[in-house]
């Protein structure tokens, strides 16, 4: 029987390779599945596991408060070694561009086995933003034997860094995700859901806003954050959402400016299951969050992306998603047009969307089952 192990870390990691270490599970009598955790981020990562009934063979427990990009990817190599070098799995599973992708994938290739990366090719062409995460993938773009893009502009992308070989479109895992977390949720009563949110007048337009990214600490959030507080006062029918995230480089300006004001909701970050009923229950959504940029346009909602750059170009090329950037004036004129223009609104909502169809999961497994 072959071994696999799944390295990750993080929120978007867990959600990303959560519908394939189920989709592998159905294949147990031929494939065993090892899971290592970095806890690169400890609480919402575990909220995941919970949800979709993972559990860790190892967790390495790594976060620290206010941790550098030096203590964390040291700590990774380091504590990654024994685990390896107990279970010498013949390949390992890293997602996306997190740092403990990165390390996850050197870890991998200093003990010379196969990585597959899921959720290839992604690429802003500018190596600060996002920082770091452009250059993670580019040097695991590089290390990895298995290349799972989610789009052919992805795909396009591996090609002209010469990354040609074992390289395959699948589609993202992300809409697998998706669909398989509302599956879970159809099962309990909507009005757990309406109950949890009950400070919410779901009559308005319900904005959902989150934000994490880190070249967007300083100025940029509080300009984003006085963005908000525009909007609210000059559209009375709307209501904005904000699950904050933990890092207080992004608490302490959202507290400052928009703490108190009248249909702003500043939460702390919000489950899995909690966000995407959220987000199907939104009128539009403004994050910096890649994630979310794929998830929406399942739901309908349009996306507006608090970044000046983005790897995620295919929505912004079909339409489902629109870069706003950081800048005040431009985010309320973008939000102004969609609660103003229904045609606009519904054409954006309206379009296919160009990250996948919820079957990733099943082509990886298909694709690995005949390479193992």
């Amino acid at each position: 029987m072959k071994k696999v192990m799944f390295i990750f870390g993080t929120r978007p990691e867990a959600i990303k390779l959560a519908p394939i270490i189920k989709k592998f599970g159905e294949y147990n009598n031929h494939i065993n599945i090892k899971i290592c955790i970095t806890a690169q981020h400890r609480e919402m990562l575990d909220q995941v596991l919970n949800f979709f009934q993972i559990n860790p063979d190892y967790d390495l427990n790594l976060m620290k408060i206010n941790q550098s990009l030096f203590d964390v990817t040291s700590d990774i190599l380091k504590n990654l070694e024994p685990v390896l070098k107990k279970e010498k799995p013949d390949m390992v599973f890293i997602q996306g561009d997190t740092t403990t992708a990165l390390v996850g994938a050197l870890a991998s290739f200093y003990m010379k086995i196969p990585v597959a990366h899921v959720e290839a090719g992604l690429r802003s062409h500018n190596k600060y933003s996002p920082f770091p995460e452009e250059i993670n993938r580019v040097l695991v773009g590089h290390l990895a034997d298995y290349h799972f893009a989610p789009t052919e502009k992805a795909k396009e992308n591996l090609y002209n860094e010469n990354i040609k070989e074992n390289v395959w479109v699948v589609g993202n895992t992300v809409i697998d995700a998706l669909y398989l977390g509302l599956d879970i949720i159809k099962k309990h009563e909507e009005t757990k859901y309406y109950n949890y949110f009950h400070f919410i007048d779901f009559s308005k337009k319900i904005i959902l806003v989150t934000g994490h990214r880190r070249e967007s600490f300083g100025k940029p959030f509080e300009n984003i954050c006085y963005a908000l507080k525009e909007l609210v006062r000059e559209y009375k029918d709307i209501e904005i959402v904000y699950p904050v995230h933990l890092n207080p480089n992004i608490r302490e300006p959202v507290n400052r400016i928009l703490k108190g004001e009248e249909r702003i909701h500043l939460i702390e970050p919000l489950e899995y299951q909690y966000l995407i009923w959220l987000m199907d229950k939104s009128y539009l959504i403004l994050t910096d969050s890649g994630g979310i940029q794929e998830e929406a346009p399942s739901l309908g909602k349009p996306v507006l992306v608090m970044r000046d750059v983005t790897e995620r170009l295919e929505g912004i090329k079909a339409g489902t998603a629109k870069l706003v950037g950081t800048k005040k004036e431009v985010i309320i004129k973008a939000v102004s047009k969609l609660i103003e223009d229904f045609d606009l609104y519904t054409a954006m909502s309206k379009i296919k969307n160009p990250y996948g169809d919820g079957k990733a999961s099943n082509r990886i497994l298909n694709i690995i089952k005949k390479v193992l």
